[in-house]
């Protein structure tokens, strides 16, 4: 019963150690230094299952093709009324900050609250197929859990309705 006792308190400490640790910055990573838009293509995705793109089609023999690929969001209004809504509907999800916001691309960083996580979205207006292009990825880890595709896809929701409503759990 004793070595019970002491198991649980190492787990509890454990954690605590952790949340610590991310709130301290410790699992921020390294932004990347090679997002944008690149002869019409966005970063391709990351080889582990924690990114998103609407542009993997692009590359059909990638390890991750087939969870990473996301449909492009709609054209609502023109390619600046689009943005505009995208990064409306984002300043309203806790932990977002854009980073930059041009005429036809938005780069946004979304931190998580206990673990200080980070995710970079790119939003990119392709004038080629008349929609916006988008990729979301973790920085660290192998697995988001479905947290960037749940993300776009809420964005999605969102961009449908008139103006955001809600907010992102």
């Amino acid at each position: 019963m004793l070595t019970l006792k002491w198991f649980f308190v190492l787990i509890l400490f454990l954690a605590i150690l952790a949340i610590l640790a991310g709130q301290l910055g410790m699992f921020k990573g390294i932004a990347p230094n090679d997002l944008g838009v690149v002869e019409g293509r966005l970063k391709l995705p990351a080889d582990t299952p924690n990114s998103v793109s609407s542009q993997a089609d692009f590359y059909p023999d990638h390890p991750q093709h087939g969870y990473a690929r996301i449909e492009p969001l709609p054209l609502v209004g023109d390619s600046k009324s689009v943005l505009d809504k995208i990064k409306s509907i984002i300043e309203v999800i806790p932990g977002s900050k854009v980073v930059i916001y041009q005429e036809h691309y938005l780069y946004v960083q979304f931190t998580t609250r206990v673990m200080k996580f980070v995710d970079d979205a790119e939003f990119w207006f392709d004038p080629q197929s008349n929609v916006v292009q988008v990729r979301s990825a973790s920085r660290l880890g192998k697995s988001d859990l479905g947290v960037n595709r749940k993300r776009i896809e809420w964005i999605r929701g969102q961009l449908k309705s008139v103006r955001p409503l809600t907010q992102v759990a």
